[in-house]
């Protein structure tokens, strides 16, 4: 589901911007833990599911391709923790087609990473850039993945992915379906879909950080139900008479191997949501320096 790669991206830009000594510290693990995963790869029985019967399967328990379809803008709200005293509130919103804003406090600044579909930008005042600038090539080329509201997984070969069922794997006790997805421009993510219940559980990706080939490892739960309509949690006290969408409210991300990483906590999720200005996600004009003298 897109919400869960989109704050992926989010626990990524925290790595990179405050947990350098981290990123060492797993790069130095990353050799062994690609023999291990080459493996268990080479080691993992049949599904018994086709890949088609799979995804069905998946599309369903997150609410159904037909009413993700229907989404055509979502905003998230909620708080990342990257350790004891260093919390960040963030939000983030995404609209069709490929447009994405992300905003995020630390410290009293405020950081934005955004992109209208054909430039990405950002201000990072925590690097000392306090005005909007465009992105370097690769951090445009992630946030351009993270654009995409559904994720990989729904309409693949549209998008000309490719997408594999490796088979089934332990994920933390749980039998999980690995599923190999190499993006259109090359890259390879892993997803891992609970056998039982067909929602994602955890997601492996590879990204460059302090100019080291880090895997990033996403552990994802917390499931709740959402209503399309009104956007307001499903429950026994606020029954749904619409479409309900099922999404994850906590994600965890940390470099593979390492003891810890950052938590997203997602406070609240709007479907659709009014009032986003048609530049919103275009970069500002940078402002104007005075004359001397």
């Amino acid at each position: 589901m897109k919400m869960k790669q989109a704050t992926a991206l989010l626990l990524l830009l925290a790595l990179a911007a405050f947990a350098p000594a981290a990123a060492q510290e797993a790069a130095a693990e990353q050799a062994e833990l690609a023999e291990q995963a080459e493996q268990a790869e080479q080691a993992v029985p049949d599904a018994g599911m086709t890949l088609d019967e799979l995804l069905e399967a998946h599309y369903e328990a997150v609410g159904g391709k037909e009413n993700w379809d229907r989404v055509e803008a979502v905003r998230f709200a909620g708080v990342m923790s990257m350790g004891p005293g260093m919390e960040a509130p963030f939000t983030m919103t995404m609209k069709r087609p490929d447009q994405i804003r992300l905003e995020f406090t630390f410290q009293g600044m405020t950081g934005i990473q955004a992109s209208d579909g054909e430039t990405a930008w950002m201000v990072m005042p925590f690097m000392g850039k306090t005005d909007p600038e465009e992105m370097p090539a690769e951090q445009a080329e992630q946030l351009k993945e993270q654009a995409d509201i559904e994720g990989p997984l729904f309409d693949w070969q549209e998008k000309g992915h490719t997408v594999e069922l490796v088979g089934l794997e332990e994920v933390e006790g749980t039998e999980a379906y690995k599923v190999k997805v190499t993006l259109a421009n090359g890259e390879t993510r892993y997803h891992f879909l609970d056998s039982e219940y067909f929602v994602s559980i955890r997601q492996e990706s590879q990204t460059t950080m302090q100019g080291q080939e880090i895997e990033i490892e996403t552990t994802i739960g917390d499931y709740k139900e959402l209503c399309l309509e009104t956007s307001s949690l499903v429950d026994d006290e606020t029954p749904c008479e619409g479409a309900v969408l099922l999404l994850p409210f906590s994600i965890e991300g940390k470099p593979k191997g390492a003891p810890s990483g950052q938590v997203i906590t997602i406070e609240t999720v709007t479907i659709n949501p009014d009032g986003i200005a048609d530049d919103y996600f275009s970069m500002p004009a940078a402002p104007v320096a005075e004359a001397a003298g």
